[in-house]
């Protein structure tokens, strides 16, 4: 390999990397209150935590690698520039065709990452947090209700358990406290179980206790019951999702299926690894610039450009799902012709223009 690919390529890379591991970072915020939103609404059991940041990290890869390796390559380029280590390059002969190398030397593995996330690990990510979710909340050692501790419920209330059996199927004395209202509701119970109606429906069927309801404002309507056995209904699930949803499906078995949002989902894996090529060539025009120039208004242009191509993504497969674009259609009309104007600019950058003919 040339010295000179070398140099480049070298400097593409880190920068890329820089690039994405900032975005990762910033990225983990807005992941982890999302997650943790859904366990203190009960919706998530809290020892999935880790495994579902995880898994969305997974899905979230063909947004989050497009724009660092857009990002990365702006900031390499326009550093060039800066430097004036362009003009020296330019002034040995190369070109923007002879910097296709490096750049694509770079940008093919980042592509067949993308895709790999996108038509591939996604789907299966979002498969296995559905099914994690789905076994966990059947524990409830992993539904957060733990032996020994208080543990606090959405809407208010508290309960405690003694004991837990094994497979967090059977529970130990018990007592709870919830207020609706304003009424106070305590109930106890020797010992009890976890049962499931329907889908998300959960409920504690408690044996052999006491319950005791009465005003919060601290006057005497009490009223004390003993009962044998008790039903206490626990926070909704988080929505069961259909095995046949196409967000769930491989991507080979989108191909053949004949619903809108299966068509939906099949053309937003296939958009993300185009979209990422037509940013990533549109890097070059976009870095260029004199030696003395500013280089953040042109990131700022870029990173408006690849908002505007994501939302256009996302609103495409909104009416594709709802069957308001023609199936044949697709997304096409968003990454073919950006891919074409990419190449295009690409191709045109750094040619001078023809002198005006004398008048």
């Amino acid at each position: 390999m040339p010295k000179l690919d070398r140099y480049l390529l070298s400097d593409f890379t880190q920068s890329f990397l820089a690039t994405l591991i900032v975005l990762l970072v910033v990225s983990v915020g807005g992941v982890l209150v999302d997650i943790l939103g859904s366990i203190a609404d009960g919706k998530l059991p809290a020892g999935l935590l880790f495994s579902q940041l995880g898994l969305q990290f997974i899905v979230y890869m063909p947004l989050i690698l497009p724009l660092a390796l857009m990002l990365g390559l702006l900031l390499s380029m326009g550093r060039l520039y800066r430097d004036s280590e362009m003009a020296v390059i330019t002034a040995i002969g190369v070109g923007p065709k002879r910097l296709l190398k490096p750049v694509l030397m770079l940008v093919l593995p980042v592509l067949a990452l993308i895709g790999l996330c996108s038509l591939w690990l996604g789907p299966w990510a979002e498969r296995t947090s559905a099914e994690l979710v789905q076994s966990a909340n059947r524990s409830l050692v992993v539904a957060g209700l733990e032996a020994g501790r208080f543990t606090p419920l959405p809407g208010g209330g508290i309960v405690y358990l003694s004991s837990v059996s094994a497979d967090g199927t059977q529970l130990g004395k018990v007592f709870m406290q919830r207020q609706k209202d304003d009424r106070i509701d305590v109930v106890s119970a020797d010992h009890g179980a976890m049962f499931f109606e329907g889908q998300r429906q959960r409920f504690l069927r408690l044996e052999d206790g006491y319950r005791v309801e009465g005003p919060a404002n601290g006057a005497l309507d009490y009223r004390l019951m003993r009962y044998a056995s008790n039903e206490v209904g626990l926070p909704d699930r988080t929505e069961v999702r259909n095995d046949d949803d196409p967000e769930l499906l491989p991507t080979s078995q989108l191909w053949g299926d004949p619903r809108p949002t299966a068509n939906a989902q099949l053309h937003a894996r296939l958009t993300p690894p185009l979209l990422a090529l037509a940013f990533a060539l549109l890097t070059l025009p976009l870095s260029r610039s004199a030696p003395r120039q500013q280089r953040y208004g042109r990131i700022m242009l870029a990173l408006l450009a690849y908002l505007v191509g994501v939302n256009l993504m996302f609103v495409g497969t909104q009416l594709l799902a709802v069957d308001r674009l023609p199936r044949a259609l697709g997304l096409w009309w968003l990454s073919l012709p950006l891919l074409a104007l990419a190449i295009w600019l690409y191709l045109r950058d750094g040619r001078l223009s023809r002198p005006r003919s004398a008048a």
